[in-house]
């Protein structure tokens, strides 16, 4: 992928991340009766952004590591290892997307 392109599919990326953020934001203020300024929803999104940004790498490390050049499942799975809450929602999709293929 030549550099402008690849300029360009993240630039595409944020600006879909950008919006879904917005929408978030949005249903829960409407919600809590509160504003968000764009300021906040901006920095938010960086925020998101740099996280996929690390989950990614993270992800890619794992699965370069067990000799794969493909992430699965057991690569999320791994991400998720210090977050209790994340894993156990992580885990319960899993087991339910199996019995559903079952």
């Amino acid at each position: 992928m030549a550099q402008s392109e690849e300029v360009g599919l993240d630039e595409r990326l944020k600006a879909a991340l950008w919006y879904n953020v917005t929408k978030i934001v949005d249903e829960e203020t409407i919600k809590l009766g509160v504003n968000a300024t764009p300021q906040f929803i901006a920095a938010l999104t960086e925020l998101v952004w740099a996280q996929i940004e690390t989950a990614s790498i993270d992800v890619e490390s794992f699965a370069k590591h067990a000799g794969r050049s493909t992430v699965n499942i057991s690569d999320v799975m791994m991400l998720a290892r210090r977050n209790e809450g994340l894993e156990s929602i992580l885990s319960a999709y899993v087991e339910h997307q199996r019995e559903e293929g079952a």
